[in-house]
């Protein structure tokens, strides 16, 4: 980690909401999630909030050495966004404990807030990270 990663870092990222992001395609399997609302689904939108956070950090990290993995999420989703809709997402960073990064995360369609709350990532160290993954995999 650089000394520049440090609480008050924002970032902002603008995306187009496609058609494949919506709920009917997030688990096309689910019979369930392929009857309901052709909307942006809650888990593009967390994985949207994540990218954003990602983008906003990676300038500060010693990359693709070190990268971060998302550990929590808390975060509202209060308002519907047909596919079309650009939906803008705006983060701080607010702590840095360690190798615990803790952001304020929101998204608006350009209509509505649809999204606001806290996110968690933690720094890794990749090569680490995957080797710890290969032996969780051979125990398996």
């Amino acid at each position: 980690m650089k000394d520049t990663l440090q609480p008050g870092l924002r970032h902002q990222f603008s995306y187009r909401v496609p058609a494949d992001k919506t709920v009917p395609a997030l688990y096309t399997e689910a019979t369930e999630f392929t009857v309901m609302p052709e909307v942006f689904a809650t888990g593009f939108m967390v994985g949207l909030l994540e990218w954003t956070c990602i983008q906003a950090i990676n300038p500060h990290l010693d990359w693709p050495r070190e990268q971060t993995v998302g550990v929590h999420i808390n975060v509202s989703h209060e308002g519907a966004t047909p596919p079309g809709f650009d939906v803008t997402v705006t983060v701080e960073l607010v702590a840095v404990e360690g190798k615990k990064l803790i952001f304020e995360v929101s998204a608006h369609d350009g209509v509505d807030t649809i999204s606001r709350g806290r996110h968690e990532r933690f720094v890794i160290d990749k090569a680490k990270f995957d080797a710890r993954l290969a032996t969780k995999r051979a125990a398996s």
